[in-house]
């Protein structure tokens, strides 16, 4: 029983260092590009395609500048599951990735909790 748990918890630790993985954009083959979680088939193919017509990526501003659909948005969340040019990750692509995956709480949100605050009774009355 305890070989069966120590050989899934390897398992596991070896499955998530595989999946993140860096992968460079100008060295990938489109099977690794589909392996970037935000990277399926057919942009892969825009990549490829643009890759072989222009050349290797400069950067990343060259790469949004030729491969349709990868704005800043998409480019810093891409570089955040590991996709690099040049193995260089998109500059602050880290605090991009944070501040999209944080809940936004707007007005009315906050209002909501404020009135769920006051109409909870206080404690000991």
């Amino acid at each position: 029983m305890l070989k069966k748990i120590l050989l899934s918890i390897t398992s596991f630790f070896l499955a998530t260092s595989l999946a993140w993985a860096q992968v460079d954009i100008n060295k990938a083959d489109q099977a690794a590009l589909d392996g970037v979680r935000g990277i399926g088939p057919s942009m892969s193919k825009r990549i490829l395609e643009e890759r072989q017509k222009g050349g290797a990526f400069k950067d990343w501003d060259d790469l949004q500048k030729r491969v349709k659909g990868v704005k800043d948005k998409s480019a810093a969340r891409l570089s955040a599951n590991g996709l690099t040019v040049n193995g260089q990750a998109k500059p602050g692509a880290a605090a991009a990735a944070a501040t999209a995956k944080a809940p936004a709480r707007g007005a009315r949100g906050q209002e909501r909790e404020d009135a769920k605050a006051e109409a909870r009774p206080a404690a000991g009355k």
